[in-house]
């Protein structure tokens, strides 16, 4: 689980708990002016295959946490419940797109998605 906040121009991902080891990362600070979308996609979440983990934890249809690549892209996974998970898309970052577990999805999505979107 990942809590978001909003801190001056930058969005925050706190990795909650245990998750931190199976991510093996325990934060990440993204800029607001690199968010390209929020949304919520089962489709992105369906089947075993997340990638190459590097590094990574994953059983699958169980824990899915840390560095995935996949079709020349760099995810950061961290999703037990699927049913919580959102896809945030990003530009100019270390990774092009984050898929992680938040309390409650919809909020954050209108959060990401009404953000200034600054050059």
């Amino acid at each position: 689980m990942v809590d978001v906040s909003i801190q001056g121009s930058d969005v925050h991902f706190n990795v909650k708990g245990m998750h931190k080891l199976w991510a093996f990362k325990s934060r990440l600070q993204i800029p607001k002016k690199h968010i390209i979308e929020a949304r919520q996609d089962a489709e992105i979440l369906k089947g075993w295959w997340k990638g190459w983990r590097a590094p990574g934890t994953h059983v699958p249809w169980v824990l899915t946490a840390g560095t995935f690549l996949q079709e020349n892209k760099r995810i950061f996974w961290d999703v037990h419940n699927a049913d919580k998970a959102i896809i945030i898309d990003l530009k100019h970052e270390e990774y092009n797109r984050l898929i992680i577990e938040v309390e409650n999805p919809a909020a954050v999505v209108a959060l990401l998605n009404t953000l200034p979107k600054l050059a």
